[in-house]
């Protein structure tokens, strides 16, 4: 039970260069899995919006270039959009 509990950590007050490499992403969906419903983009959007971002010039690494988000945290909730001049979605 121990061992399952820290899997589920989070740190709240950690810099992405406090966290290993290998932790960043199991740290992302911790994040997406635990936004409220109510905040979160059904999953067909999200996967859309996923899409459009994938085929941007403005995507490195995972991180728009133009706001510095980290695009699956953008693309999950209902309330964002995509921060070009001209929106992709």
């Amino acid at each position: 039970m121990q061992m399952e509990q820290n899997k589920q950590r989070v740190c709240k007050r950690c810099l992405l260069s406090d966290i290993a490499p290998e932790e960043y992403l199991e740290h992302m969906r911790i994040y997406l899995n635990g936004l409220d419903e109510s905040t979160k983009t059904e999953e067909a959007l999200y996967q859309e919006r996923l899409s459009q971002c994938r085929d941007c010039e403005n995507l490195n690494e995972g991180i728009c270039r133009i706001c510095g988000c980290f695009v699956e945290f953008r693309a999950a909730i209902k309330g964002k959009a995509c921060p070009a001049i001209h929106p992709r979605w």
